[in-house]
C-alpha cells in the first residue's frame, strides 16, 4: 500500500471525516459503479443501509446528508457547503432524489434510509447501498469509511486492501524505525524524503503547489472560522467562540494581565483551533488533517509558526505538512485514525503528534528529534476516548483540538531541548494505540452510548 501525503490531506466538508466525506465519496463512487456498468438509467429505487457507528451517530456527524449528496453526484472534494440544505429540503417536500443530479427517482426517507446497529466484520463503520430497478435488483455493494475519508469496498475488504495504490516508492517506510534508518542512510531529513516519495506521483513542482493549496484551505477555514457566529447546529445549543475570543485578543494586544501578556501565542493557537473546529462542526469546508474531527490542530500549529516565526516561508509549509504526513502514515498502516475504531486517540492523538512532527521539522530538528516530538505528542492522548455528545462533533471535540495543538507545541518543544535521545519510540507508543483502541469497551468508540457523551446528557 502506497500512501500519499495527499490521502491524509484531503480538502472537504464537515463535520466527520469517517461519517461525512467518506460516506458521501463511497455513494459518488457507486453512481459511477452503476454509469459504468450501463445500469444507471435503469434505475428506480435506491436503498441505504447505515451499519455500526454510521447508525450511531451518523445523524449528529450528517452522514445520511452526505450520502444523499453522493448520489445526486456530488463530491466532497468540490461541493459547495451552502447546496446541501436546499437539496435535502427539496427532497423531503418532493420525495424525489436527482441521481446524479439529473434522474429523477422516488426517494421516501423512512424507507430507503434505514440505519442498522449491528456492526459488520471488517469495520464499524460500515454501509451498504442498493440499486433497484423496476422489477429486480440492479447492483449492491458494501463500503466502509475507515478513517480521514479513506474508503474500501466490499472486494477490497475482502482481500484486506486498504488501499488499491502498488505504486512503488524510492524510500519506502512501514515503521518509524525504517523511516529513520532511510534518513540517516541517504543524509535526508524526513521532509525531503517525503518529497522524493510524493515525486513518484506528480513533479517537485506540482508537489508544491498542491501542498500550498491545502495550506491555502486551511487558512480561509480559520478565516471564516474567525468571522461566523452564532449556535452550531444540532440541538446542543453551542455557541461559537472564535469570532469573540478573536476581538478580544485583538483588542488585549497592549494588556498589561500577566496572561495576557506571557500566554498570548497560546491564546491565538486556541482561537486558530477553535475556528477549524467551528467552522467543522456548522458543516464548513476544510481540510482532513487527517480526519475533520482533528483537523483544528495541525492548522493551528502550523499558524502559530507562521505567525511568529521571523521568516516564514512557503517552503516551511510544504516541510511541515510533508514531516506531518509521514507520522500520519505511520499511525495509519500500523494502528488507526479512525475514531470508531480505536476511539479518539487515533484522531486527535495522531494529528498532535502530526502537528508535533511538522513544528520540530521546520523548527530544525533532527530526525530524532522530529520522531521524538512525534512520540511525545501521542503518548500524552493515548487512552482518548470518542464520545461526542449527542453523536455531534462538537463537545468536547471543539476544545480538545485547541487542547491538542497547545500540547503539540510543547511536544516539539520538548524534543528540541534534548537530543532525540528517549526512552519510548514512536512505534512502540503507536502499536500501544492500537493495542488500546483494541481494548476499549464498545461504548467508549464512537457510539455516544459512553463516557462523557452519557455524562453529559445524564447531568
Amino acid at each position: 500500500m502506497a500512501l500519499s501525503v495527499f490521502d491524509l490531506f484531503k480538502i472537504g466538508i464537515g463535520p466527520s471525516s469517517s461519517h461525512t466525506v467518506g460516506p458521501m465519496r463511497a455513494a459518488f463512487d457507486f453512481v459511477q459503479a452503476l454509469r459504468e456498468q450501463d445500469m444507471l438509467e435503469r434505475v428506480a429505487r435506491i436503498e441505504v443501509r447505515l451499519f455500526g457507528s454510521l447508525c450511531a451517530t451518523g445523524k449528529g456527524h450528517g452522514t445520511d446528508r452526505a450520502v444523499i449528496m453522493g448520489l445526486m453526484g456530488e463530491r466532497p472534494d468540490q461541493i459547495d457547503p451552502a447546496i446541501v440544505g436546499p437539496c435535502l429540503e427539496e427532497l423531503f417536500e418532493s420525495n424525489t432524489l436527482q441521481l446524479d443530479g439529473r434522474l429523477s427517482i422516488p426517494f421516501l426517507w423512512a424507507r430507503d434510509m434505514q440505519w442498522h446497529e449491528e456492526c459488520l466484520e471488517y469495520h464499524p463503520n460500515a454501509m451498504t447501498l442498493v440499486a433497484h430497478g423496476h422489477s429486480d435488483e440492479l447492483w449492491r455493494n458494501t463500503y466502509y469509511s475507515v478513517g480521514g475519508g479513506f474508503v474500501v469496498d466490499e472486494a477490497q475488504a475482502a482481500c484486506g486492501e486498504l488501499d488499491g495504490d502498488n505504486t512503488t516508492l524510492p524510500y519506502d517506510f512501514n515503521s518509524a524505525a525504517e523511516l529513520m534508518a532511510l534518513c540517516r542512510m541517504h543524509n535526508l531529513r524526513i521532509s525531503e524524503l517525503m518529497l522524493e516519495n510524493e515525486k513518484a506521483w506528480r513533479s517537485e513542482a506540482e508537489v508544491r503547489a498542491e501542498l500550498w493549496t491545502v495550506w491555502e484551505a486551511m487558512q480561509a477555514c480559520v478565516e471564516t472560522g474567525l468571522k461566523n457566529e452564532g449556535v452550531l447546529p444540532g440541538g446542543l445549543n453551542v455557541r461559537r467562540r472564535a469570532a469573540t475570543l478573536h476581538r478580544h485578543l485583538l483588542a488585549a494586544e497592549d494588556d498589561a494581565c500577566v496572561i495576557a501578556s506571557t500566554f498570548s501565542a497560546m491564546d491565538w493557537v486556541n482561537v486558530f483551533a477553535l475556528a477549524v473546529n467551528e467552522e467543522n462542526a456548522a458543516g464548513g469546508r476544510m481540510v482532513t488533517a487527517p480526519t475533520n474531527g482533528a483537523a483544528g490542530i495541525i492548522p493551528a500549529v502550523l499558524h502559530y509558526y507562521m505567525k511568529f516565526k521571523a521568516g516564514a516561508s512557503e517552503r516551511d509549509v510544504v516541510d511541515f505538512l510533508l514531516a506531518a504526513g509521514a507520522v500520519g502514515m505511520l499511525c495509519k498502516k500500523n494502528a488507526s485514525i479512525s475514531g470508531a475504531e480505536v476511539g479518539c486517540q487515533g484522531e486527535v492523538g495522531s494529528a498532535c503528534a502530526m502537528a508535533a512532527a511538522g513544528l520540530a521539522e521546520v523548527m530544525g530538528g533532527t530526525v530524532a528529534q522530529v520522531e521524538n516530538a512525534a512520540e511525545i505528542g501521542l503518548e500524552h492522548n493515548l487512552g482518548l476516548t470518542c464520545d461526542p455528545v449527542g453523536g455531534l462533533v462538537q463537545v468536547p471535540c471543539i476544545e480538545r483540538n485547541a487542547i491538542a495543538s497547545v500540547k503539540a507545541i510543547n511536544a516539539a518543544q520538548m524534543a528540541l531541548r534534548g537530543d532525540g535521545e528517549h526512552f519510548i519510540s514512536l512505534d512502540k507508543v503507536i502499536r500501544t494505540m492500537r493495542d488500546t483502541g483494541r481494548d476499549m469497551q464498545e461504548k467508549y468508540k464512537e457510539t455516544s452510548r459512553g463516557g462523557l457523551a452519557v455524562n453529559a446528557i445524564e447531568c
